[in-house]
């Protein structure tokens, strides 16, 4: 029956464990590292669903949480057992986590992966662990690409608790800083940076974008002069630049890039389109190359110079 469940062409981190079993694979193993077991059911397509989702998040753990695996249908009277303990198993699958010794959590049903990844990090906390960091620094960077800032300092934060000396970690942090718009956060992180990293090239970008924020904020504390002196001066591009400036430090990041644009279109070739066209790129890594803003900028970009 598992083999129906769990094809021989797909590498599975779980151990089947049965009644005979369950006491050394899964109580007792647990008093040295997080066990979780799923209880399954052959008939359940949920159960085939969640398994590979569920292998996946515990390989990620490289070996820090063990994942088990029992056929509630071949274990009645072990379910029984279990039951009268209070184990709500009357459906599947049901995964169940073990720390020394004893239930510590447990969820039910099919749930979404990031849900599955939140469950064994806490597992993982509980037991005074942590994911590996590259697991973490993925987590991180997805989290604030989502704009999941204050999930993706936490996870951040914990990379560096790990490795000091993570340069990821840093200029993951400075940029969500810059993100929520905390000015005095970011260039908090950026003095704590130690100075053996200070020369990488994630760490030079990051302090780039800093730079880059710090500068449109005092820009956009002069939006209102700056407009006043481009509508005396039109076509004067240094003005245009620096409301282009003043526009990224208030948020409005596209009419930013349109700005800066308009000034590329009238002198793509000269030293005036040069230096707007290096201020989007500017930006461009700031707002993070796959925001929409960026792409979006990006296109118009392309477009007008090789149109």
């Amino acid at each position: 029956m598992t083999d129906a469940l769990f094809s021989s062409n797909r590498t599975s981190p779980a151990q089947e464990v049965d009644k005979s079993s369950f006491m050394k694979l899964v109580v007792e193993a647990s008093k040295t590292v997080p066990v979780l077991v799923e209880f399954w059911s052959p008939s359940s397509a949920t159960c085939q669903q969640l398994a590979p989702v569920l292998d996946k998040a515990v390989r990620a753990t490289e070996g820090r949480v063990k994942l088990t695996r029992l056929d509630v249908a071949a274990n009645r009277s072990l379910v029984a057992q279990l039951l009268q303990m209070g184990l709500p198993l009357q459906s599947t699958p049901t995964v169940v986590a073990f720390w020394q010794g004893q239930v510590c959590d447990l969820f039910q049903g099919l749930q979404p992966e990031n849900k599955i990844k939140s469950f064994i990090e806490q597992l993982l906390k509980d037991s005074g662990q942590a994911m590996p960091v590259a697991e973490q620094l993925k987590s991180a960077d997805s989290a604030l690409q989502a704009g999941e800032l204050a999930e993706a300092i936490n996870l951040y934060a914990g990379v560096l608790e790990n490795e000091p000396e993570n340069a990821a970690g840093w200029a993951g942090l400075i940029r969500c800083m810059i993100a929520m718009n905390d000015m005095d956060g970011a260039e908090e992180a950026a003095s704590q940076i130690p100075e053996g990293i200070t020369s990488d090239p994630l760490i030079i970008s990051a302090l780039d974008s800093l730079k880059l924020y710090q500068e449109g904020q005092e820009y956009a504390g002069k939006i209102d002069e700056i407009r006043q002196k481009l509508a005396q001066s039109p076509d004067n591009a240094e003005l245009k630049t620096e409301l282009a400036k003043a526009l990224n430090g208030t948020g409005q990041r596209a009419d930013a890039a349109e700005l800066l644009l308009t000034i590329i279109a009238g002198d793509k070739e000269g030293a005036t389109g040069q230096a707007a066209k290096t201020e989007l790129l500017k930006f461009f890594e700031a707002w993070g190359m796959t925001d929409p803003d960026t792409l979006a900028a990006r296109r118009k970009l392309s477009s007008l110079l090789f149109s």
